[in-house]
């Protein structure tokens, strides 16, 4: 249970016949993540890549403020999960206490178990202003994800979140989880671990924009975040709020703008100077 993915036997019935196969599926552990001796929460996700989620979880929590609070990091298996243990500064942990609440929900689900309305819908960071990038851009960091997604080639089961800089000329770090939460912490965790700053590029997402993506979008600091499918209203709104440029249903013919369209732009100004 500790590898991302598995083989599985599996009958199968197509056009009234059956058969039988193989097939990879991924895989999905409890990540319990404590700090300090005390489980603050258990998730449910893919075992890869797991210091980037206990690091990104920690930031876009706000548990910590950068990745050097973060004294040491240990991912411990067990028989039935994988404990990733953390210990923080006296203060941070001290701080831990006093709003540690236990998440035992589906599939990396972000909210489950928060019993205060208010930090479900919590002020996201707002941004700094970044760069602007064009459609051609946008649509081409898109198109880079999918030769990325070696879990999701093997099994259509997951999903992925990345990093996209053009000063790096494309993707700079891709992650793959069964939960889309995840997927971005574990983005986030990689930035934060490798001294990235984010806010020359952009946050690319395999699906649906929640309002926790939007609110972990604004903790990494990336101005702009693109997405497969269409956002809830009430991310559409946080994003606004947060100076996010909210880009979704970004499909190989286009995408649709629903927040700070004014970081989408035709061409640069540097471009346009050598046309004239």
């Amino acid at each position: 249970m500790h590898v991302p993915v598995q083989t599985i036997d599996r009958e199968i019935w197509r056009d009234g016949v059956a058969s039988e196969g193989r097939r990879l599926i991924p895989e999905e552990t409890p990540l319990a993540l404590t700090y300090n001796g005390g489980t603050y929460a258990v998730m449910m996700g893919t075992p890869q890549n797991l210091e980037d989620f206990a690091v990104g979880f920690s930031l876009s929590e706000g548990i910590v403020k950068s990745a050097d609070d973060v004294r040491s990091l240990e991912v411990v298996r067990l028989d039935d999960g994988i404990e990733l243990r953390m210990w923080l500064a006296p203060e941070e942990a001290a701080r831990i206490s006093e709003r540690r609440r236990h998440i035992a929900g589906p599939t990396g689900c972000g909210i489950c178990g928060i019993e205060s309305i208010a930090e479900a819908v919590r002020p996201a960071a707002v941004v700094p202003q970044g760069q602007t990038f064009t459609p051609e851009q946008i649509m081409m960091a898109m198109q880079a994800i999918a030769p990325l997604q070696s879990i999701n080639r093997q099994t259509r089961a997951v999903h992925a979140a990345a990093f996209w800089s053009p000063a790096k000329d494309g993707i700079v770090t891709l992650r793959e989880d069964v939960g889309r939460h995840n997927a971005l912490d574990k983005v986030a965790g990689a930035l934060a671990r490798n001294r990235t700053d984010a806010a020359g590029g952009m946050v690319l997402l395999t699906s649906r924009v929640s309002v926790e993506m939007v609110q972990k979008t604004a903790a990494i600091g990336a101005p702009v975040m693109v997405a497969v499918s269409a956002p809830t209203a009430l991310a559409v709104r946080t994003a606004e709020a947060a100076g996010i440029t909210l880009i979704a249903v970004a499909r190989q013919d286009g995408f649709e703008v629903f927040s700070h369209g004014s970081r989408v732009v035709r061409r640069h100004a540097e471009e346009v100077a050598d046309v004239a």
